[in-house]
């Protein structure tokens, strides 16, 4: 069932929404060479915390951190560790959110460390456009299946894969709602986009194939074919003004 939400409930998540974009870019701004996964994801718990709001990720179905930090051909879902040092010419992706008062944020971003190769800013900045491309399309009386078009035309001409396994979602007083929200799909079909949906639009976009294996941790979730992977995220609000992003820090 998809729930809309008031304009009440649409500031309260407002605010949700932003402490999960302000410790995404306190995260983003500590990534650098020698510096541990774990120690950022412990940067951005503690931010949270001080925010009076809590990790949604941390405990979800037994994910064990605040943050999901993946790097090069790690697509989502990579677990932080102290041994897990970022290093110079890799790219990071960072998802993360905050509930406030029982209403979830959810966003995500990939950065470069250090100079990295033209390949690999070319697929970082494709994802980024990806996730706007999308968002363009997330209007009153538009499609579900509008945004995934948008997103996979733009990544596929490019010459990228999206990943099909994972996709986007509603995000509202649960972390995952309905609708589901792919990254690809045929304009004109899916659920219709109506004022007061909230949904998370995600591109995950692979230098090479779609496909995607899991570790036996139960969560990393990796290319099959060891190409590098990036991740943009953001939380949208359908109005009848257009979209609005959710997930901004200022």
């Amino acid at each position: 069932m998809i729930v809309l939400k008031t304009g009440r409930e649409l500031g309260i998540m407002q605010q949700a929404c932003r402490i999960s974009a302000r410790a995404l870019k306190l995260i983003g701004s500590a990534i650098e060479p020698g510096v541990t996964t774990a120690e950022l994801d412990a940067l951005a718990e503690k931010y949270i915390l001080s925010e009076g709001a809590k990790p949604n990720f941390k405990n979800y179905e037994g994910y064990p951190a605040t943050a999901c930090i993946s790097i090069n051909d790690e697509v989502i879902h990579g677990i932080p560790s102290t041994s897990r040092k970022i290093r110079e010419g890799d790219i990071v992706s960072v998802d993360l959110g905050a509930v406030f008062e029982g209403y979830h944020g959810d966003n995500a971003a990939t950065f470069a460390v250090g100079s990295v190769t033209p390949q690999a800013k070319r697929l970082i900045e494709t994802t980024e456009q990806a996730l706007y491309k999308g968002i363009e399309k997330a209007v009153v009386g538009g499609r579900i299946g509008d945004i995934g078009n948008a997103v996979q035309r733009y990544v596929e001409e490019r010459g990228y894969s999206v990943v099909r396994q994972f996709v986007g979602h509603g995000v509202g007083t649960s972390l995952h709602e309905a609708p589901e929200v792919p990254n690809f799909g045929t304009a004109g079909h899916g659920v219709r986009l109506v004022s007061g949906m909230t949904i998370a639009i995600e591109p995950m976009v692979n230098m090479g194939g779609e496909g995607v294996k899991i570790l036996p941790d139960g969560w990393t979730v990796l290319t099959t074919d060891g190409s590098l992977s990036a991740h943009f995220e953001h939380t949208v609000a359908i109005t009848p003004d257009g979209p609005k992003i959710m997930t901004v820090a200022d």
